[in-house]
């Protein structure tokens, strides 16, 4: 059974402790958030913050809420790690970015269905009062479609 991140008979350090190479005390900030079986998740937040910053940032915090800020920490510095200048706002901004190129085929997907159903309609109301004289005119609506999806996606 483990308590705070540690075993209960002996004493195994938490990972912050282990990396700090110093006794982990019974009352230690860091175990019950680095566990030592997870050494590179506090290795990430102490080379991005420094594990004194990260201890005076729980221990300024009510314990209900250091289980929220130390997974806001891992995350930012695990972004960090990986993209040392922007962080997570470079993979906030390339999200962004996907989100506004998805919206904007949305919307060219929706126009796309309008545009049909309306020709549809058209098609519809007129072959019931007028047959059509010949069979080019599905295809000449065809194309019209796919000239008006050609013209959309050139945008």
């Amino acid at each position: 059974m483990k308590e705070n991140g540690r075993k209960q008979g002996a004493m195994s350090p938490c990972a912050a402790c282990k990396l700090l190479r110093r006794r982990c005390a019974q009352d230690c900030v860091f175990a019950p958030y680095f566990p030592a079986e997870e050494p590179q998740k506090f290795a990430s937040v102490h080379k991005v913050f420094g594990a004194s910053n990260v201890n005076k940032m729980l221990q300024e915090l009510p314990e209900q809420q250091r289980s929220d800020a130390v997974s806001s920490m891992v995350y930012e510095a695990n972004a960090r790690v990986r993209d040392p200048v922007y962080g997570c706002v470079g993979a906030i901004s390339s999200l962004q970015q996907q989100v506004d190129v998805l919206q904007t085929q949305l919307a060219i997907a929706q126009a796309e269905v309008v545009h049909m159903r309306m020709r549809g309609a058209q098609y519809t109301s007129s072959s019931s009062s007028n047959p059509p004289e010949n069979s080019t005119t599905p295809n000449s609506q065809t194309k019209s479609f796919f000239s008006l999806g050609e013209s959309l996606w050139s945008c």
